[in-house]
């Protein structure tokens, strides 16, 4: 018997009809046709829109994401603002690593700040498992959203064990992740009781989300394209496909994501994602080919291209929608996300080029 908070499963494990299951965003995730490709943007509630500055002036990151009344107006801001075919979220990866006991912060200009990093056995054992109550703010903003939202689909995401364990070894956010793979090298027993640990706060974290009414999740392992293949199959595969094999029976889409990751794609896919994330590096065309025709893929627009002149942006917009033509199923979004200095009026007019480009007539 399949979970089934949002619409997206029925009891007897076959796709139910109707609100956000039969949205275009979930319809490719599925690898299923809609009547057009759909498209949000990693860090669409955020800091390019004026509203979003406005609202979180003078609260603290942490904070603002344990505010479920904040966290919802958050996300809803671009879905009004930029008719965007799925919410994502407002929260961020190391929120579960908090809950779990850790000692970090999120520093304007820096990122996750860890007070006492994990680098020892007994530094593992401070972090603890989490269940919903450790959580309650996030249960209670994705209830809050997906009431608002209707038939939009909200996406629910959380850090993999390889990058969590990243901010955790390094203590903060790192150019090299020498400190890290110094761990994964040197100490590979400290490492995988690491990652196992963080797997299951992961895990934990994803499933407060799903029987919330999330629509899909993303995994993001932002820091793994620091790695060679063999040492992504050895030290993070196996963690990574732990949590997405946990959610096999949640009944939504699952999407994994890295940057820097076109010599991974195909492993990334091995994880167990339904959807692989892929960075504006490599042509989606491509991508498909190393992940396999049973995938549906996401992305993979630069970022940095908003910033140019229309005429640079429209062509790239209509690049991406094409190559995506040659995937099973595609979700147009960026190959990271949105920078902050971009003019939200050009993501609003991306949503409606995308759009327009990939429009079926109705069966």
């Amino acid at each position: 018997m399949t979970t089934d908070t949002t619409g997206t499963a029925a009891r007897d494990g076959e796709p139910r009809r109707g609100g956000p299951a039969d949205s275009p965003f979930v319809r490719a995730c599925r690898r299923e046709p809609g009547p057009h490709t759909p498209v949000w943007f990693m860090r669409q509630a955020g800091r390019s829109l004026p509203e979003y500055r406005e609202i979180r002036a003078n609260v603290p990151m942490l904070e603002s994401c344990r505010r479920p009344e904040l966290v919802t107006e958050i996300t809803l801001q671009p879905v009004r603002r930029h008719g965007v075919d799925a919410a994502i979220l407002f929260s961020d990866i190391v929120v579960p690593v908090a809950a779990a006991g850790i000692d970090l912060d999120i520093v304007p200009g820096t990122g996750p700040v860890v007070a006492e990093p994990v680098r020892t056995a007994a530094d593992v054992e401070r972090i603890k498992p989490i269940a919903r109550d450790d959580v309650s703010y996030v249960d209670e903003a994705v209830r809050l959203l997906v009431a608002e939202l209707g038939d939009t689909p909200l996406i629910g995401f959380a850090g993999a064990p390889f990058t969590l364990a990243s901010y955790l070894v390094e203590g903060g956010p790192s150019r090299t992740h020498a400190k890290t793979k110094a761990l994964m090298y040197g100490d590979p027993e400290l490492w995988h009781a690491l990652c196992a640990r963080l797997a299951e706060v992961t895990l934990a974290f994803l499933r407060v989300q799903v029987d919330a009414g999330v629509s899909a999740v993303q995994l993001f392992d932002s820091w793994a394209g620091a790695l060679s293949e063999a040492d992504y199959r050895r030290y993070v595969l196996p963690h990574s496909a732990h949590v997405l094999a946990g959610l096999a029976d949640a009944g939504v889409p699952r999407i994994h994501f890295g940057v820097g990751t076109a010599e991974l794609l195909g492993a990334m896919g091995e994880a167990g994602a339904d959807v692989v994330g892929v960075d504006w590096r490599t042509p989606l065309d491509v991508a498909t080919r190393r992940i396999g025709p049973d995938k549906a893929v996401q992305g993979n627009l630069d970022p940095a291209v908003l910033l140019a002149p229309w005429e640079v942006v429209e062509s790239q917009v209509r690049r991406i929608v094409d190559q995506g033509r040659a995937a099973p199923g595609h979700v147009f979004n960026l190959g990271h996300g949105v920078l902050p200095e971009t003019d939200p009026e050009v993501l609003t007019r991306v949503v409606a080029l995308v759009h327009e480009l990939s429009a079926r007539p109705a069966a």
